[in-house]
């Protein structure tokens, strides 16, 4: 049984009074339309596609999409991808994305919300990398803002600049960026008031007391941002040549 929550959104299950949730659904779309717009003619892969919209909507609106692959580990959100999503020209898998990989590579790679989630980061991007073609692009988005601390599906947080600087040892180069702001209610989040925030960590402050850097993390964000989390959708074009892994040899 599909179910909304922190990390995932079935659109057409989303509850009437779950503003965030529909906030949230818009801010991933608005990114799925930013990626549309900059995807390449041939094979794309949407990485970590959850529930499928995303996959199908840069599908209908690239116009030069050869085939559409959408991969997640989730079984469920695969099954419900399947029967909502899927058709000729749009397939979903369910793998892991760590070693997802078609002997045919991709010409555009998709990765929205993705490697915050992953206990290597950088060994994603560089397998995403790997299967990604020469001329390719490679599209990504991450918070910008602290969110490890509250979402416990979150295992690292990013800055625009660190995010960045996981990609600039492979010589890619950035041709656009998509920023996105999304303010929360301190006190309905604080209370847990719609049913995805049921997710949330429990008992912030005994954390905060086991991690002091992130309340330091949070508070700083907040003093400088307020009550926002913060995104940023980066493209990058792969050099017509190719492209290894820095450190590796052969």
């Amino acid at each position: 049984m599909t179910q909304n929550s922190l990390e995932r959104l079935f659109p057409d299950q989303l509850a009437p009074d779950d503003a965030t949730g529909r906030e949230t659904l818009v801010l991933h779309q608005e990114r799925y339309r930013f990626a549309a717009e900059h995807l390449v003619p041939g094979r794309l892969l949407d990485i970590a596609c959850g529930a499928g919209y995303g996959t199908a909507l840069m599908a209908g609106k690239a116009g030069v999409t050869v085939e559409a692959v959408g991969v997640d580990l989730s079984g469920e959100a695969v099954d419900y991808a399947r029967r909502h999503y899927a058709n000729p020209g749009v397939r979903f898998v369910q793998h892991d994305a760590m070693t997802f990989a078609e002997e045919e590579g991709f010409d555009s790679i998709v990765s929205i919300e993705t490697i915050e989630h992953v206990s290597d980061p950088a060994g994603l991007i560089r397998h995403l990398l790997g299967i990604l073609r020469p001329g390719g692009v490679f599209i990504a988005s991450v918070p910008t803002t602290p969110s490890a601390d509250a979402n416990p599906y979150h295992l690292h947080d990013f800055t625009g600049r660190s995010f960045r600087g996981m990609i600039a040892p492979y010589g890619l180069t950035e041709s656009a960026c998509l920023r996105q702001v999304q303010r929360y209610p301190l006190l309905r989040t604080l209370r847990r008031e719609e049913i995805r925030m049921k997710d949330m960590r429990p008992n912030l402050p005994a954390y905060y007391l086991r991690h002091p850097r992130a309340f330091a993390g949070r508070l700083w964000a907040t003093l400088r941002f307020g009550f926002t989390n913060r995104y940023l959708t980066v493209v990058w074009r792969k050099p017509d040549g190719v492209t290894r892994a820095p450190g590796r040899r052969g």
